[in-house]
């Protein structure tokens, strides 16, 4: 059929159904209809083209900013969290430096406020025994870091109790008081009294180096007391100990004051060495509440039982001093100070950080005490002595290898072995690529023999 058109005249009226041009359709123009959208989007201006495509363009955009704002914030995150994983190494390593220089200069001001003290005073036992009057003090400091720190806060009496589980599920009773605080009371100012006398015979530096020969010691006695492992490179060390002992001793000719003090020196690494077995033993591992409890308890020990020793001696004129005002205060609380910080320390770095740093602060202090000797006392090493020191701090140093050195290093062996045969692969693998890359490049073709 054919659509019919209505033509308008000029300046006449249109019927109001049909404004400009219309058309009539039959019913075989629907398909002409289905086609108007089409028809519709190609008669359309490039203006709206543009206008589409450029929405399209907006919307991409922002999608891309978005995935770009969250990578970047993800990146931020992951440089956030390295820098601090960063500041918390940096700090940890800050802490265990500190410890380390806390324990080695305690032990040095001690040793070196001992040697001052003796110009004036004359007294070791004294000294000694005054000095571990200090230890009841060591709990009451635990107890106020408890209060400044823990979450839940205890009473004194609870929270002594609980750390008086190292005598025993019944706690510290009059019978295990004397039976367990006895004998390591005993031991704790045999150990620093000889310590003082070998100070009188020896210089510092020398007794310092002398006494690391107790982890030596402790693991002797620990290998035949409490059956530990047996290890060859702990041998060596303390084999290495014992060579350093005879060439100190060796440096003045075996006479005089030297083999004397070298022999009070031992001795008190000897002890020591005994103290950590018997508590390894009897009391097994503690933890730095119930080592404080520990050691007040000694002092109270040595406040009650020990104080008649320094009054016997008084009166038999061995350690006599006289008048009263002329005891070297100052310098006694410098020395009983010192050696309580000492004390601290080491109970603390061992909760705190690994027991090799402490191990690793004594032993710093035999050089701290020869840096003293050498500016302060003007003291001249001779060649045995320097060389004994250095050999027993080389044993001693041994003595802190851990007990599956041997594993650990053939694992380590291993690993840079594999590393380096990988390394070696891939060079071959990167040269074989350019032999190609250059062969083909000139026409030529490798071929690889049988």
């Amino acid at each position: 059929s054919r659509s019919s058109v209505i033509q308008c005249k000029p300046g006449g009226n249109c019927p109001s159904r049909h404004r400009g041009m219309t058309r009539q359709l039959s019913p075989l123009s629907v398909a002409e209809d289905s086609a108007a959208p089409i028809l519709e989007l190609q008669n359309r201006s490039p203006s709206g083209i543009c206008r589409h495509s450029r929405v399209e363009r907006q919307s991409r955009s922002g999608e891309e900013g978005t995935q770009t704002h969250t990578e970047s914030s993800s990146q931020e995150a992951e440089g956030q969290t390295r820098c601090q994983s960063c500041t918390s190494t940096f700090l940890k390593l800050i802490w265990r430096f500190l410890i380390i220089l806390s324990v080695s200069s305690s032990w040095v001001g001690t040793t070196q406020f001992v040697k001052i003290t003796y110009e004036t005073f004359d007294c070791p036992f004294f000294m000694t025994w005054f000095s571990t009057n200090w230890n009841i003090m060591v709990f009451p400091i635990y107890y106020s870091g408890h209060l400044a720190t823990a979450q839940e806060k205890q009473s004194p009496i609870k929270k002594f109790r609980e750390c008086s589980r190292i005598f025993g599920e019944d706690g510290l009773t009059l019978k295990l008081f004397l039976k367990r605080t006895a004998p390591f009371s005993i031991l704790w100012t045999l150990t620093n009294y000889l310590y003082l006398l070998a100070l009188k015979k020896l210089t510092a530096t020398d007794v310092s180096a002398l006494f690391c020969c107790n982890k030596a010691f402790v693991f002797l006695l620990s290998w035949i007391v409490l059956k530990d492992r047996f290890m060859g490179a702990r041998i060596v060390a303390a084999i290495m100990a014992i060579t350093g002992i005879v060439m100190m001793a060796y440096a003045d000719g075996f006479q005089g004051d030297s083999i004397i003090g070298v022999a009070y020196a031992v001795g008190s690494a000897s002890t020591s060495a005994l103290y950590k077995v018997l508590f390894k033993m009897f009391l097994g591992s503690a933890n730095f509440g119930e080592a404080a409890h520990f050691v007040s308890t000694l002092g109270f020990f040595n406040l009650i039982f020990i104080s008649v020793t320094p009054i016997i001696l008084y009166f038999t004129k061995v350690e006599y001093w006289s008048p009263f005002s002329a005891v070297p205060w100052g310098y006694l609380c410098g020395v009983a100070g010192l050696w309580l910080a000492f004390n601290i320390l080491v109970n603390v770095g061992v909760v705190l950080t690994y027991p090799i740093l402490i191990s690793i602060g004594t032993v710093l202090s035999v050089p701290g005490n020869a840096a003293v000797d050498l500016l302060k006392h003007k003291m001249i090493f001779s060649v045995v002595r320097l060389g004994a020191t250095i050999i027993i701090c080389i044993g001693f140093l041994l003595m802190l290898l851990p007990e599956e050195w041997d594993e650990i290093t053939l694992r380590f062996i291993n690993s840079l072995k594999e590393k380096k045969s990988e390394d070696h692969a891939d060079d071959i693998t990167d040269s074989s690529i350019h032999t190609r890359s250059r062969s083909r490049a000139n026409g030529t073709v490798s071929i690889p023999l049988a």
